[in-house]
């Protein structure tokens, strides 16, 4: 229907409100007057006439909208949104008569956006170094955390590319320097004694998907937390080695340890060298993870726990005999372990076992060209 139709019952609305609010009105007169004279009266009649002159009043307010943008050419009749885009869009010429549109002329497509490159902020400056955070797509499409660790040495060449240590967390949406804080003094200190070059360090947010993380790397390696779009982004903003197992290792300490040392056997299509430190390991997903691996190059994996930590050492030794019994790619393994490493605390202790696996991956990396 159309709606300059709605004025109709509009105006029928409006007069018989206008009536009724007139009657009411007549009738209050009346009864007031007959107060005057103390005479009894009927207030009935006013209080009828009062309610239908309000639901009038009523309807004339819902009708007169409607019945407004019919008469002043609302949209009740105009085309879909898309109907008028296409409607009111330019039209392109047509070629004129006698010539054909050429196939061969170049097209008007919209050339693809170029990639975005990750900003990473300073968060901080432990170990002489400077710590840097940002949000990288994860493979769901949701942002994580990533944090890299520049070492000092890295403003004082500019020209310089450093190898890079993955370093993983055992807790879900955690980076491994939240569980251990004082990890980068422990790699600084290996370059300072002259043990180690400097690295640059990554440490990605350990997925949510599962309280395990290093479960799910050991079951699923193509889960493991440095992925193509991660490394592409450390890639664009530091200077680093190319991403592989030429120059870049992978680092796990107490939690992180299982998670270092199944990407370290299941990807050194990746990871040049892992080291685990004072991990606690399920021996026999490990061992069935490194025969699963389908990479040609043989892992390099070291197993470090302080000397006074038994059932850490009685882990690594476990999974050092389980890997070479294995099958595959397992029993090519390149397995050393640490287990001699003693100090008065176990801070201290840590802070030396992570000084062994740094001078490890650096020994173990192929040289800087």
């Amino acid at each position: 229907m159309l709606r300059p139709l709605l004025v109709v019952p509009l105006l029928a609305a409006a007069v018989c409100g206008v009536w009724l609010a007139r009657g009411a009105l007549l009738r209050w007169r009346d009864l007031r007057s007959a107060q005057t004279y103390e005479l009894a009266g009927d207030r009935r009649p006013i209080l009828f006439r009062a309610a239908g002159a309000v639901l009038c009043a009523v309807c004339v307010t819902a009708l007169a909208g409607p019945a407004a943008d019919g008469i002043l050419g609302g949209t009740g009749d105009a085309l879909p949104l898309e109907d008028a885009r296409a409607a009111t869009a330019p039209k392109q010429a047509a070629p004129p008569p006698g010539e054909a549109a050429d196939p061969a002329a170049p097209s008007t497509a919209v050339p693809a956006p170029a990639p975005v490159v990750s900003h990473f902020e300073s968060i901080g400056h432990p170990a002489g170094g400077e710590l840097l955070e940002s949000a990288v797509a994860g493979r769901d499409g949701h942002p994580r955390k990533v944090r890299v660790w520049v070492p000092a040495e890295y403003a004082k060449d500019q020209n310089a590319r450093f190898p890079v240590i993955v370093l993983h967390a055992a807790t879900p949406r955690n980076t491994a320097d939240a569980e251990v804080p004082d990890v980068f003094d422990g790699i600084a200190s290996a370059v300072q004694t002259g043990r180690s070059r400097p690295f640059v360090v990554v440490a990605p947010e350990a997925p949510s998907g599962t309280e395990r993380p290093c479960d799910l790397v050991a079951a699923a390696p193509q889960a493991v937390s440095d992925d193509a779009a991660l490394r592409t982004a450390v890639a664009a903003a530091f200077r680093t080695v190319p991403a592989g197992p030429a120059g870049w290792g992978v680092l796990g300490v107490e939690g992180g340890a299982p998670c270092a040392a199944a990407a370290g056997l299941s990807r050194p299509d990746l990871y040049g060298a892992a080291a685990a430190v004072s991990g606690r390991y399920d021996t026999v997903a490990l061992a069935r993870t490194g025969a699963e691996a389908a990479a040609a190059d043989a892992p390099h994996l070291l197993l470090a726990a302080a000397k006074a930590d038994a059932p850490g050492l009685d882990g690594l030794r476990k999974l050092q005999a389980a890997l070479k019994a294995g099958t595959g790619q397992a029993a090519r393994a390149d397995v050393r372990t640490s287990e001699i490493v003693q100090d008065y605390t176990p801070a201290l202790e840590r802070l030396r076992l992570v000084r062994v696996a740094v001078q490890y991956l650096a020994e173990t990396l192929a040289k800087p060209s």
